[in-house]
């Protein structure tokens, strides 16, 4: 009889090991955090997601991922990430894959390049800000196509914008 209490107990034991992991259907969410006291000067990249609470100078790079500047975050670097939230402050350019929300008390200085871009009132931000839209990725043919027209189109916006200016830039000169 006391071997088959014994089994008895190993099974319940057994069955709820097996029940916990079948509760969770979500693998968390892994994200390296850099504290308020840390200061780091050099070049950052990574494979998970980055929460910066201390001050961080040189350049960061997690292209797959989320970068969060904290309200104590102090980033003077140029930044590419999948996205990018700014609640700190942040110095240098930024390049998001997918999107960039800089909250109320967040401030960036510098120029943007991403797909969205979310400002929240009492955010400051000053630069320029380009939005561009998503290429499909189900067409490997045609992406080398897209970006050889995207930049074609790119430099030819760009020399339009330039091409306007001068000639206000000439008026004012010819006027003094």
């Amino acid at each position: 009889m006391l071997q088959s209490d014994t089994q008895s107990n190993s099974q319940k034991f057994s069955n709820q090991g097996s029940y916990t992991p079948l509760s969770t259907t979500t693998t968390p969410v892994e994200q390296a955090t850099i504290g308020r006291s840390l200061v780091i000067k050099g070049e950052i990249s990574g494979s998970e997601s980055l929460y910066i609470d201390g001050r961080i100078e040189g350049s960061i790079n997690f292209a797959d991922h989320r970068i969060t500047i904290g309200r104590n975050g102090s980033v003077a670097a140029n930044i590419v990430a999948r996205e990018v939230v700014i609640m700190g402050s942040v110095k240098g350019n930024i390049q998001c894959a997918d999107r960039l929300d800089i909250r109320n008390e967040g401030t960036l200085t510098g120029d943007v390049v991403t797909q969205r871009i979310s400002v929240e009132d009492g955010a400051v931000l000053k630069g320029s800000v380009q939005v561009r839209t998503a290429e499909p990725k189900h067409e490997h043919k045609n992406e080398q196509k897209n970006k050889q027209q995207q930049s074609s189109e790119n430099k030819t916006a760009t020399a339009e914008v330039k091409t306007a200016e001068q000639p206000k830039v000439m008026a004012a000169s010819a006027g003094h």
